[in-house]
């Protein structure tokens, strides 16, 4: 496209943004230039990645008319009508090519696969993917090691090695690594895994779920046994009563939202290409099962944006489904895939995943209530048109690109031939659905007002729900009093001078009963090709029995998982510890500093200079920080010197480094840098990395140093031993405070989510 035209495109279909959208596409997703200034517009943005992935086209037609398809991808984006996965979004275009969100790596039983996928693993999260495993291939703790003549470690201790290494990785200050832990119900080990994530301070990179059989839920139905099988040699190996295990299972997600559970016989049951491998295992937030080796690239389609006069416009949806198969097969191609395996498994079976954000917003639109009969009845209409339609845009590609190489393989074989294995994938949009300003996936709203405090002279100001808003505006009851009293409850229904019928409507998460949300997982699942990410809200009055039977509803009603999250209970945890250490000792003394320490210096690049920052440690490890810049004297200086001061006197309080760096992190001046191949944003900026610098080569020296317990390599040709241990994680801090804004997060997925902007970070 000539650039009269490309700027005649961009100038006549300006993009509309909202403030919190502008945010989280400054901070995350514009290009920059060396100096971190922001280079793109949300035009460009969109342009870029049409102009990149319509390129795909000219493999199979190179006559093909590449301005009139750049137009459509542009339009289709910049009307916010369709926006794909969040690394399409960043990357396509750019330096780093890799354009998918979803990867499941095999981990087998043997020290070299663990060790080539910890390797994998790092390749993709250095790429801006995120990754999922199971574990149930590896032996179970105290078993027999021949090699060694030793005894196993077990799974647990190997996800605290994945656990370690996640936490040592950078994406580039754009997406943060996170991991799908599984492990099978009838894995010998099982029960130690429900507790894994027992303290809050454990596997903060993993989410977790538990495999559930078929085998286990008939013991469970009839209060029976089950058994339990070695993997490393498929024997019976022990019994466990169904019931006591569910109980665990139950107990633990009242207590912290963790662990999660999949269905992992019906997953299997609903794998198009079975024949070719089993599914052990999904992506982090759980909406996309995948064989071993699998990637997939997902993209949504905003339904708030398709409702028109009270009506949903049919035809417009039909023609954007169409563009989106079109555009995500495009992906597929153009994608630079950080592993080999990775391109040749992923473009055999060319899944993609469509799905759709805004539900909640459409409800609204249409006057109908969520988890009401009519929004069941509809949920089902409109993701069965969805999965038709895909399918049929599917098998149009195939006819003029041919069939996915594996279609012979596959449940599809007797039809017509289909370009992907899979289209339809409920994902929770987190950033995307705040670019978009819709609702995210298929949850209600969490609230219909917030409160900001506003970052320049901190007035407070009202954020409100656009049709919340209007309907307020039109009946008459809009006032600045009542949207204060909305903020602080958080839901409508016991605020006095608004109808009935409009409380009936405008529901938030909290609103809807747990059987209502599972109802509408449910809805959407059974024409779903892939799975959906859903929440269960629960309030924090919620007891053990109403979890049990939300999983209970879950699998009778046909849903390939459930996670569930009780109103308060992480935040319970992090504040009944704080209250222990508190009764404890009223006074917080600082260690006395012993008269030598040993430590390392860091050099940074600031913009003010370069900054040496040594990090000291004692006995109970760092105790102090010294900073010294290149340009001595003056007001930074000094500054940088207090802030050193400062920290020294935490630490030797006792206060976790992971909450120094935190509060420090991300501080920006006037005069960022580029250092080391990321961003220095202030001095004090500069201190935090050099802080999480120590931190991480502390973990891999304990990683590589502790005698937790030794694995023996078998291509060394001098056996060198691994001593593996277990790195203290930190703790990530308590929903529902944004540690980078300080706004409300969401939880969806076991991830906390700033709708504000754009942070998230699973548990």
């Amino acid at each position: 496209m000539y650039n009269e035209d490309r700027e005649r495109l961009i100038s006549e279909n300006k993009v509309k943004l909202g403030i919190n959208a502008l945010n989280v596409l400054e901070k995350r997703y514009l290009k920059k230039d060396k100096n971190c200034n922001v280079i793109e517009s949300a035009e460009d943005l969109f342009y870029r990645v049409a102009e990149n992935v319509a390129q795909a086209d000219k493999i199979y037609d190179e006559h093909v008319n590449l301005d009139a398809l750049i137009r459509e991808f542009y339009l289709s984006m910049s009307s916010l009508d369709f926006l794909p996965n969040s690394p399409t979004l960043m990357n396509a275009g750019g330096q780093l090519q890799q354009l998918s969100a979803c990867f499941v790596l095999p981990i087998d039983d043997s020290m070299d696969s663990i060790f080539e996928t910890l390797k994998n693993t790092a390749l993709i999260h250095k790429s801006g993917g995120g990754t999922g495993f199971s574990f149930s291939r590896l032996r179970p703790k105290k078993d027999t090691v021949k090699t060694t003549m030793g005894v196993s470690s077990g799974p647990i201790s190997f996800m605290q090695v994945f656990n370690a290494a996640t936490e040592a990785i950078k994406q580039g200050g754009m997406r943060r690594g996170a991991n799908m832990g599984i492990l099978r119900v009838d894995h010998p080990d099982i029960l130690d895994f429900i507790v894994c994530k027992d303290r809050n301070d454990s596997l903060n990179n993993f989410n977790i779920s538990v495999a559930i059989t078929k085998e286990f839920m008939l013991a469970l139905e009839c209060e029976g046994d089950y058994n339990l099988y070695n993997p490393r040699n498929d024997m019976v190996v022990g019994k466990l009563r169904a019931k006591e295990v569910f109980d665990k299972i139950v107990y633990q997600a009242w207590k912290n939202g963790e662990p999660g559970i999949i269905f992992i016989d019906r997953v299997n049951d609903c794998n198009p290409i079975l024949e070719m491998a089993s599914i052990e295992s999904t992506n982090p937030c759980g909406e996309q099962p995948l064989m071993p080796y699998e990637s997939c690239n997902l993209g949504s389609i905003n339904l708030n944006n398709f409702v028109k006069e009270g009506s949903i416009n049919w035809r417009k949806l039909e023609e954007t489904i169409k563009t989106a198969i079109h555009f995500l097969d495009n992906v597929i191609d153009i994608n630079d895939y950080p592993i080999q395996k990775i391109q040749e498994v992923t473009r055999s079976n060319r899944k993609v995943g469509l799905g759709v954000m805004g539900w909640a917003d459409m409800l609204f639109c249409l006057g109908i209530p969520y988890g009401s009969q009519d929004s069941i009845v509809l949920a089902e209409k409109l993701m069965s048109f969805i999965q038709s339609k895909s399918h049929s845009a599917s098998e149009e590609l195939a006819v003029k690109r041919g069939a996915f190489p594996n279609f012979k393989q596959s449940v599809y074989s007797k039809g017509n031939p289909m370009r992907n294995a899979t289209t339809t994938t409920i994902a929770p949009t987190g950033t995307i659905g705040i670019i978009a300003s819709a609702s995210g996936g298929i949850e209600p709203v969490f609230g219909l007002v917030y409160k900001r405090t506003h970052c320049f002279d901190d007035r407070a100001m009202h954020e409100i729900n656009l049709h919340f808003e209007k309907v307020a505006k039109e009946k008459g009851f809009y006032s600045t009093e009542l949207m204060d009293e909305i903020a602080n409850k958080g839901s409508i229904c016991k605020c006095k001078g608004i109808s009935d019928e409009i409380k009936k409507i405008f529901v938030t998460s909290h609103d809807i009963c747990p059987e209502d949300h599972v109802r509408m997982q449910a809805a959407f699942q059974k024409f779903t090709d892939n799975a959906v990410s859903k929440t269960v809200n629960f309030p924090n009055s919620a007891t053990r029995e109403d979890v049990r039977k939300v999983y209970v509803l879950s699998y009778k009603m046909g849903c390939k998982g459930v996670t569930v999250y009780r109103d308060g209970s992480r935040d319970k945890q992090v504040l009944s510890l704080a209250n222990k250490k508190e009764n404890k000792s009223q006074d917080i003394i600082p260690r006395t500093r012993p008269k030598k320490t040993i430590g390392s210096t860091f050099l940074m690049r600031t913009g003010c200079g370069k900054m040496y920052v040594t990090v000291n440690e004692d006995s109970m490890g760092a105790c102090e920080v010294f900073t010294q810049l290149g340009k001595s004297g003056g007001c930074t200086s000094s500054q940088a010197e207090a802030v050193g001061r400062l920290i020294s006197l935490s630490l030797r309080s006792g206060v976790d480094q992971q909450e120094i760096i935190d509060q420090l992190k991300g501080i920006r001046c006037p005069s960022p840098t580029i250092f080391d191949g990321g961003a220095i944003l202030s001095c004090a900026d500069a201190i935090a990395k050099a802080l999480e610098s120590y931190s991480n080569e502390k973990a891999v020296q304990s990683l590589l140093t502790s005698e937790a317990f030794a694995l023996e390599s078998k291509d060394s040709k001098n056996k060198e031993k691994f001593y593996i241990s277990n790195p203290a994680n930190n703790l990530l801090g308590a929903c529902p405070q944004c540690p980078e804004c300080g706004e409300m997060l969401s939880f969806l997925e076991s991830c906390a989510t700033c709708r504000n902007c754009g942070y998230s970070k699973c548990f």
